[in-house]
């Protein structure tokens, strides 16, 4: 057996690795876009033929996990995908709104292309193309066993709790031995790790014994700073901008889970008569489609928010609360003066909404921009939680004169002292040989020496395009 890392290999954007077994069937595990700056050609070209791909197996429907499913369908693609009924609904979503920005961004991309004289790039895919993608989703429950290829592979999804409807996979792969006796190699896929107390999802399952462990490795060398009173931070930041500063407090948010989880923190407040009385916009079709969604997989929450809803009624409305999808609309906003909070997609402030809701207030003193998730290092999210004191937004630079503060408590990924409790579950000494895909190379290699200490000896970090011998 055979695996070859197409994305996400010490980087963390664009998951994509190819499983080639002793019987030459080929599953792709994830099949994600490479996100942020200087990444359009690596979106081009998958460096594999997509007709000759079997199985997809999707850990989750975040777009740099599933993102370029439409382009390898497109590209010739035609097998079945295996993910959870609740990713499955979630792709809907995800995937026509990325071909929607697709179709938008090219022509800007190709300007710019041009005047850099540069290769202009093909659409990666349309509206067309993620409606054949829809229809090869195979929605599995957790915990329920399926084979691939006449029983040569089993497969087994575990929750994560990073997503709703977020998989770990794991595969049992049946082989014949050089002297011919059956062989099983065990392999687990983490997808994304979330964290163990999530605000809405439940705890992250234990999974079976693997020999084999590919690992994501986001915050491989951090721990995210204790919140003692999570509420209370949020509390501060909003009564500092809106009520002392009058200012508009602008948070980029991942649609799904992020601004549920930001609506529900809200509504808390809302409840307890704490929340000052201002207008909140949730400024996002997708969002507003993912909360209905959201609603209808309640299976995914934990027993607290279950609760929660049974004596409030619903966890993500109250007073004041504007969900806006029409464009006239989220425009109005930018036009008022009024204090206010906004939230708006992309997470990673790369897409969407939010860039105009950023690049209208970023010079203005009185507004905070709230960071409340991992942002690639490229992004424009990324440059402000850095700290850079000007960005660029639509090709034009800006001035960031507008407060940044960052809340990692809503951070989706765990930190190293969460993964390792995640792995916590395997015996290390049966693991052969863990993987390091999902995270910043400098990253990785702190997480690797924390693995080792583990008791996982074998710990390697795998290049781009990369291909390794099971």
């Amino acid at each position: 057996m055979k695996i070859q890392f197409f994305g996400a290999a010490r980087t963390v954007t664009g998951s994509k690795h190819l499983i080639t077994t002793q019987r030459g069937t080929r599953i792709l595990l994830d099949c994600g876009l490479f996100q942020g700056i200087n990444t359009d050609d690596l979106n081009q070209d998958f460096r594999f033929k997509a007709s000759d791909v079997d199985y997809l197996l999707l850990s989750h429907a975040h777009i740099d996990h599933c993102g370029l499913i439409p382009r390898l369908v497109r590209q010739g693609f035609t097998g079945p995908i295996y993910c959870t009924p609740a990713t499955a609904d979630l792709c809907q979503l995800m995937l026509l709104d990325s071909a929607h920005i697709q179709e938008k961004d090219l022509e800007r991309i190709n300007k710019r292309r041009k005047k850099q004289d540069r290769a202009l790039l093909e659409l990666l895919y349309e509206t067309a193309d993620v409606e054949r993608a829809l229809e090869l989703l195979k929605p599995v429950e957790y915990g329920e066993t399926f084979w691939l290829s006449r029983d040569e592979v089993s497969v087994v999804f575990t929750d994560t709790a990073h997503l709703l409807g977020s998989a770990a996979i794991s595969l049992t792969v049946h082989e014949t031995a050089p002297n011919g006796d059956s062989v099983e190699k065990r392999l687990f896929f983490s997808g994304d790790i979330g964290r163990p107390h999530d605000k809405i999802l439940k705890m992250p399952e234990p999974f079976p014994q693997a020999d084999y462990i590919l690992c994501e490795s986001t915050y491989g060398d951090k721990l995210h700073e204790p919140e003692v009173d999570m509420s209370a931070h949020l509390l501060r930041i909003v009564h500092e901008t809106c009520v002392v500063r009058r200012g508009k407090l602008i948070i980029p948010a991942f649609a799904v889970d992020r601004t549920q989880e930001l609506v529900y923190a809200l509504d808390q407040l809302e409840n307890r008569g704490e929340l000052p009385r201002l207008p909140v916009y949730i400024d996002s079709p997708m969002a507003v489609k993912a909360t209905h969604l959201m609603k209808a997989h309640e299976e995914c929450f934990n027993p607290e928010i279950l609760a929660y809803i049974e004596k409030d009624g619903d966890a993500f409305a109250f007073p004041n609360l504007h969900y806006v999808s029409d464009v006239d609309e989220s425009k109005a906003i930018n036009e008022r003066d009024e204090p206010c909070i906004i939230i708006s997609a992309s997470g990673m402030a790369e897409a969407g909404r939010i860039k105009h809701h950023i690049k209208n207030n970023i010079e203005d003193s009185r507004c905070t921009i709230l960071i409340v998730g991992y942002c690639g290092p490229e992004t424009l999210g990324g440059a402000l939680k850095r700290g850079d004191s000007q960005v660029k937004i639509f090709g034009e630079t800006f001035l960031v004169k507008a407060d940044v503060e960052v809340m990692d408590s809503f951070s989706a990924h765990g930190d190293y002292r969460e993964m390792l409790e995640f792995l916590s579950c395997q015996d290390a000494g049966q693991v052969k040989q863990v993987f390091l895909v999902h995270g910043e190379y400098d990253r990785q290699v702190v997480f690797r020496q924390k693995l080792q200490s583990a008791g996982f000896q074998n710990v390697y970090i795998p290049a781009l395009y990369e291909s390794v011998e099971l």
